[in-house]
């Protein structure tokens, strides 16, 4: 009997995973370490019977009756397992626009540290002394918002709910942590940003579309806020000519927040898991309907 096939969407993939795969199926790639192209994924998906894939890829109606009668599912390498991955790097991001790390290192490739130290030299906010929201540790205060609210673990943790606006009007930091839904796409307006401190530093390192990148922009030209450090935005990858990146008071980093080698594993495991239980006729790990 011929091995079932399994599809994969590109060659990066960490191997542990793969390799758990190829000791059972007959496993085809996309040789190309970017995203597979439409026609190629039409061509080579046929007879499949589980597809490899991640967020980014394009699995529309037409793909998966490409695939065929055999086709069983597909397995995206998106499962929630990088939460403390993606929390630590937002501690990063807080810490690295606070203490203007970013600025101040390239500061010295502009060739503009010309005396050894001076009293307003970069001087940061303390981040210790803040009322913050997302964060857990080491502030004074912190507030949460919510659309399941109360949480009793953040509660139990010593943080406060409180309304979206409260939530602004009130914290030095904003830190965005939500998913994308058609109910939040947006909220972070010109509203939003004009209800923030002048003083306050926003954070997104859920998606981009939560924000209204134009407020944001506006909002940081005119300093209705002090800065922000975002992970997220939109376009993806971001023009190395967009506005946001000639903004002094603003970190952007390449939505990399969970890449992490770890992470990357056992997430590459997980999503291999999943196509061998449906495959194997029994449960996904981590099944969505």
């Amino acid at each position: 009997m011929s091995k079932k096939k399994v599809f994969v969407t590109r060659p990066d993939f960490p191997q542990c995973g793969i390799k758990l795969l190829e000791e059972k199926f007959n496993v085809h790639y996309n040789p190309e370490p970017h995203d597979v192209s439409k026609d190629y994924l039409l061509q080579h998906i046929k007879g499949a019977e589980a597809l490899f894939c991640i967020s980014t890829d394009k699995i529309t109606k037409e793909v998966l009756e490409a695939a065929g009668d055999r086709f069983k599912g597909a397995a995206n390498a998106a499962n929630p397992i990088s939460v403390s991955v993606v929390a630590e790097f937002t501690i990063g991001l807080l810490l690295a626009v606070s203490r203007k790390i970013v600025t101040a290192a390239g500061a010295i490739q502009r060739g503009e540290w010309i005396e050894s130290w001076t009293p307003d030299w970069f001087c940061f906010f303390l981040a210790s002394s803040a009322t913050l929201t997302g964060i857990y540790s080491w502030v004074s205060k912190v507030y949460y918002y919510d659309i399941f609210s109360p949480i009793s673990a953040a509660e139990e943790k010593g943080a406060h709910f409180t309304t979206f606006d409260r939530l602004l009007m009130n914290s030095d930091y904003v830190i965005v942590t939500c998913n994308l839904t058609e109910e939040n796409r947006g909220m972070f307006d010109t509203k939003a940003f004009s209800l923030m401190k002048p003083d306050a530093v926003f954070i997104n390192t859920s998606r981009g579309g939560v924000v209204q990148q134009d407020a944001l922009i506006e909002a940081l030209k005119n300093k209705r806020i002090r800065a922000a450090a975002i992970d997220v935005m939109y376009p993806e990858p971001l023009p190395k000519d967009h506005e946001l990146l000639t903004l002094p008071n603003v970190v952007v980093t390449p939505h990399i927040a969970a890449a992490e080698e770890t992470a990357m594993e056992r997430l590459s495991t997980l999503t291999a898991e999943n196509i061998i239980a449906v495959l194997e006729g029994r449960k996904p790990l981590t099944p969505v309907y």
